[in-house]
C-alpha cells in the first residue's frame, strides 16, 4: 500500500510492497473474451479502489476529467519495443491487452516504445503490427512514445524545478547492480541541474557523461532510476531534433497517463517499477492509471531473447527470425500455427501472477484442436514405394471422390485418381514383419484408403544390392475381398512437393540455465533439426497458396511455406498427429 501526506506543498510517499496481482483462480477459460470478463479489475474511474493506488488531494478532480475524456470506457495498450520480432510470450500480452479491452467494449492502443534509436528498425515496426493483426486484433490507434517527446521533456524540467530530479555524472557501470554508491550530485542546486539538463539537450555534454535521475527509491532497493540519457543517434521519426532520450522507467507511466489508459497491464518483472509509476504521475499532478501485473509466458525447449536468437542466426543454426524452429510469432506463423490456436492456448493458460514455463506439447495440443476441424485431408507419401497393379481393371485412371473431412462429409470433398501405378509409404510394407505388424507383407493384404480396393503382393522387385524398388500387386474390390487388418494412404499420378520436417531445436527444458547447460545455450542445440524430403502428393494440392493448411492422412498437419511457388510447392510440418495411448 501507499500512504501520502502533504508537507511543504510536496507529496511524500511511504512505499510498501504492493499486494495487487491477478487472482490465481482465473484460468481455463474457453476463450480470451470469457477469460477477460472474469478478471477482478477495477472499473474505469474507480482507480482509487485498487490496492496500492496512490490517492492525492487532486485524485477526484483528475478522475472526473479522465472519465469525461474516455466516456468511462476501458482503455489498454500494448507497448512493445520496436527492436526485435515478437515471440510467443508477446502473444499472451497481446491477448490480455487487446482481449481485455474488447471484452469490455473498450479500446486498445498499439504504442511503440521507441525511445532507443540505436536498436530500432523499420522492419520491426512493420512486423509488430502484422503480428497483432494476424492474431485478430485491430488497434484503436497506433502511437509512439516519440509522439510525446516534447511533453516528456517539459515534465522532466518540472521535476527538476520541484527537486524531484537532478543531473548526475556517475558512469553507467557505477550505478548498475544492487546497492550502488549514492550519487554525489543528488543534492546539487536546482538551477544547476536545469542548466545542465539544457546543455544535455543541446548536445553540449558527451554521451555517457551525464544522465537525469529521479529522486525515488524503488521497491527492489534501487535508488534514483535514470530518466534521460544522452545518445547522439538520429531517431527514425524525430530525426536529429533530440540527442537525449527518455528511459522506460520515465516514459511508460507518463505515456499511459497521456493516453488515459485505465488498466496498465504488464508482466510480473515490472512490479518493482510500480512505485516509480505511481510516484511520477502524482509528483507531476497528472492522471494516474492503475498497474496490474501477471505472470509472463515462458515455453520450455526454446529461447526468445533477441540477442540469443541473433546469435543462432549468426552461427547458421537457424536461417532468420522466422525460422520455423523458433518461437517468434513470425516463425510460428511460417510453421503453420493458426492464430486461433495461439489465442486458444493463451486463454487456456489463464491469467495469474505465478511464474513458470509450459511444455511445447500444450501449444501443440491447441494447434491440433484447431487444425483438426479446419485443415482438409489430403494423401501425401513422404518415402514412396512404387506399386504396379497387374490386374488393374481399366485402361484409364479411376476418379475417386475423397471427403476433405471424413467425419463431416458435408464440409466438402476433392477428387483423386487411382491408376495401375501408385505409391505407398515404404514403411507400409515389410518383407519380414515383426509381431503385430498390420500392414502390407508378402502374405498379408492391406486396404487402399478411400479407393475400395484391397492389395495383395504378387512379386517383390529388388535392385542389385537387395533393396526393394517396386512391388507388383493384385487388387480386389473390398466387397469381395477378405477384410484387411489396416488401410493405408497412397497416391497415383502424384504431384511432387518439398516437405520440411522440423524437430525441437534444444535438448534441455531450459537451455539458458547454466546448471542444466554449463556450456551455454549454443552447446545445447540438437543436430539434424531439419529434414527435407521430396514427397508425392495427390493432385488436389495443386494451386495451394502460402499458409494454406492440410492434414496429411496418417502423418500430421502441414502448411504451405512462403518459399512455395506455382511450380514448386513447399510445405512445413506444423505438428504431428496425436498418437493413440499405448501405440
Amino acid at each position: 500500500m501507499f500512504s501520502v501526506c502533504v508537507q511543504n506543498n510536496l507529496y511524500r510517499f511511504a512505499v510498501a510492497k504492493p499486494k495487487v496481482e491477478v487472482g490465481g483462480d482465473v484460468g481455463g477459460a474457453s476463450s480470451i473474451a470469457d477469460l477477460m470478463r472474469k478478471l477482478p479489475f477495477h472499473a474505469p474511474g474507480e482507480n482509487y479502489k485498487s490496492d496500492g493506488y496512490v490517492v492525492t488531494p487532486d485524485t477526484k478532480r483528475l478522475l472526473e476529467e479522465h472519465l469525461k475524456i474516455t466516456s468511462g470506457k476501458v482503455r489498454t495498450r500494448f507497448p512493445p519495443e520496436p527492436n526485435g520480432i515478437l515471440h510467443i510470450g508477446h502473444a499472451k500480452a497481446i491477448n490480455i491487452n487487446f482481449g481485455y479491452a474488447a471484452a469490455h467494449d473498450g479500446i486498445c492502443f498499439l504504442r511503440y516504445d521507441d525511445t532507443n534509436p540505436e536498436k530500432e528498425e523499420e522492419k520491426f515496426f512493420i512486423g509488430i503490427k502484422d503480428m497483432v493483426e494476424w492474431l485478430g486484433y485491430k488497434p484503436y490507434k497506433i502511437t509512439h512514445s516519440s509522439d510525446y517527446f516534447d511533453q516528456l521533456y517539459e515534465w522532466a524540467v518540472q521535476l527538476i524545478k520541484k527537486d524531484h530530479a537532478y543531473v548526475c555524472h556517475q558512469k553507467s557501470e557505477e550505478i548498475k547492480g544492487y546497492n550502488p554508491p549514492p550519487s554525489p550530485w543528488r543534492n546539487r542546486p536546482i538551477e544547476e541541474s536545469l542548466q545542465l539538463f539544457e546543455d544535455m539537450k543541446n548536445g553540449k555534454i558527451d554521451e555517457g557523461d551525464a544522465t537525469l535521475r529521479l529522486k525515488i527509491t524503488l521497491e527492489e532497493g534501487k535508488q534514483d532510476p535514470v530518466a534521460y540519457r544522452i545518445k547522439f543517434k538520429p531517431h527514425h521519426r524525430t530525426g536529429s531534433k533530440w540527442c537525449i532520450y527518455p528511459t522506460y522507467d520515465y516514459t511508460h507511466c507518463l505515456c499511459d497517463s497521456i493516453e488515459h489508459i485505465t488498466h496498465s497491464l504488464c508482466t510480473k518483472e515490472f512490479q518493482s517499477r510500480r512505485s516509480s509509476y505511481y510516484w511520477l504521475c502524482n509528483a507531476l499532478g497528472i492522471y494516474c492509471p492503475v498497474q496490474w501485473e501477471y505472470g509472463r509466458l515462458n515455453v520450455n525447449y526454446t529461447v526468445v531473447s533477441k540477442r540469443k536468437i541473433a546469435k543462432l542466426i549468426d552461427e547458421g543454426i537457424v536461417n532468420d527470425w522466422d525460422d520455423p524452429r523458433l518461437y517468434t510469432l513470425t516463425a510460428l506463423r511460417r510453421r503453420g500455427l493458426p492464430a486461433a490456436a495461439i489465442n486458444s492456448f493463451c486463454a487456456g493458460l489463464g491469467v495469474t501472477g505465478a511464474l513458470g514455463a509450459v511444455d511445447p506439447s500444450m501449444l501443440d495440443a491447441a494447434v491440433r484442436d484447431v487444425l483438426n476441424i479446419t485443415a482438409p485431408r489430403v494423401m501425401v507419401v513422404l518415402e514412396p514405394l512404387k506399386i504396379t497393379i497387374k490386374n488393374f481393371p481399366s485402361d484409364k485412371p479411376i476418379t475417386i471422390n475423397v471427403p476433405d473431412f471424413p467425419n463431416e462429409p458435408e464440409k466438402g470433398s476433392h477428387k483423386v485418381v487411382l491408376y495401375k501405378v501408385l505409391y505407398i509409404e515404404s514403411t507400409d510394407f515389410k518383407e519380414s514383419p515383426g509381431k503385430g505388424y498390420r500392414r502390407l507383407t508378402p502374405t498379408q493384404s492391406v486396404g487402399l484408403r478411400h479407393a475400395g480396393y484391397v492389395l495383395k503382393v504378387a512379386n517383390v522387385i529388388k535392385d542389385n544390392f537387395g533393396g526393394i524398388v517396386e512391388l507388383e500387386c493384385t487388387a480386389e474390390p473390398s466387397e469381395s475381398a477378405d477384410k484387411p487388418k489396416a488401410f493405408i494412404h497412397w497416391v497415383s499420378e502424384p504431384v511432387k512437393v518439398e516437405v520440411r520436417l522440423y524437430e525441437p531445436l534444444f535438448k534441455h527444458k531450459n537451455p539458458e540455465d547454466p546448471s542444466e547447460v554449463p556450456g551455454g545455450f549454443l552447446s545445447d542445440c540438437c543436430e539434424d533439426t531439419l529434414r527435407v524430403v521430396s514427397a508425392l502428393a495427390d493432385a488436389s494440392i495443386r494451386g495451394a497458396k502460402v499458409y494454406d493448411k492440410f492434414q496429411f492422412e496418417r502423418i500430421g498437419f502441414f502448411s504451405v511455406d512462403p518459399d512455395a511457388s506455382a511450380s514448386h510447392i513447399v510445405l512445413n510440418r506444423t505438428v504431428s498427429l496425436k498418437e493413440d495411448t499405448g501405440k
